[in-house]
């Protein structure tokens, strides 16, 4: 199997097994990004490894897990915020634990763990958030997050091989340009103009504030997630995607953006 056809049969399942668990009710979609939440922290932690560190790699991924778990089940209406109290405590055991781990470097151990979770987890967690209001869940704005985000993707890709000369950001990624940059987002401003007439629980200008952080965050947090495996001389942050690399590869500019969108939702909604 040739590598084009490889990459199809991936993106192919990879869109129709994320949109369909996020489109069949609340409990697929948390069950899918609890899986990928945990996925990704241990991919997190599996590439700190390469870079000399020795992150606590079940304490952390089980502490992202119960991260995501518990907001999952607020917002599902099990419970109420209260019970993400819980998240504290087993955050500091992570100092505790690595006073019996006699590792040469521990308090470097305890920031990687500490940012896996920060790092991969929370943004996951929010997730949570965008696609409930008062206990409802409500799919569509999700759908229009990732169709912005892959439009800005597929956009600045297209624009950038037919057109790119000048580099974006050459420190960390000599492929991508500003003409395709460019090309990603006044073809997401396209989709989020469509969108705002298909999604009227937020207003157009709402939609146009998202589409600008989805972007310019999420160009900016592929970036980042480039920095990171460019530290460390890895090409792809895992191979679970075949063809396409692994979690952070595949979710890095959502990472990044999903705190931006969640704080601007939530600032417009109390200000409003």
């Amino acid at each position: 199997m040739n590598n084009f056809v490889k990459r199809t049969l991936t993106a192919t399942v990879f869109v129709a097994v994320l949109l369909g668990c996020t489109f069949w009710n609340q409990y697929s979609f948390s069950a899918l990004f609890f899986v990928i939440t945990v996925l990704g922290v241990w991919e997190f932690y599996t590439l700190s490894e390469k870079g000399d560190n020795k992150p606590q790699k079940i304490v952390g991924t089980i502490a992202g897990a119960v991260l995501f778990a518990s907001n999952a089940i607020v917002c599902m209406g099990f419970f109420d915020a209260r019970i993400l109290v819980i998240n504290i405590p087993i955050i500091f055991l992570i100092f505790i634990i690595e006073l019996y781990l006699k590792a040469a470097d521990p308090f470097r151990n305890i920031a990687f763990t500490l940012l896996g979770i920060l790092y991969v987890a929370l943004p996951f967690s929010l997730l949570n958030y965008i696609t409930t209001t008062n206990q409802t869940y409500d799919y569509q704005l999700l759908f229009g997050f990732f169709f912005i985000l892959w439009c800005n993707d597929s956009g600045a890709y297209i624009v950038g091989s037919a057109l790119g000369k000048n580099k974006l950001f050459l420190r960390v990624s000599p492929g991508k340009t500003w003409e395709g940059s460019i090309g990603g987002g006044i073809v997401s401003y396209g989709v989020a103009f469509i969108i705002s007439g298909w999604y009227t629980n937020i207003s157009r200008i709402d939609w146009m504030v998202i589409a600008t952080i989805l972007i310019v965050i999420g160009t900016l947090g592929d970036l980042v997630e480039s920095l990171f495996k460019r530290s460390i001389n890895v090409k792809d942050s895992g191979n679970i995607l075949p063809g396409h690399g692994g979690i952070l590869d595949r979710f890095d500019s959502l990472i990044m953006s999903a705190p931006f969108v969640f704080a601007y939702l939530y600032l417009a909604k109390m200000f409003c």
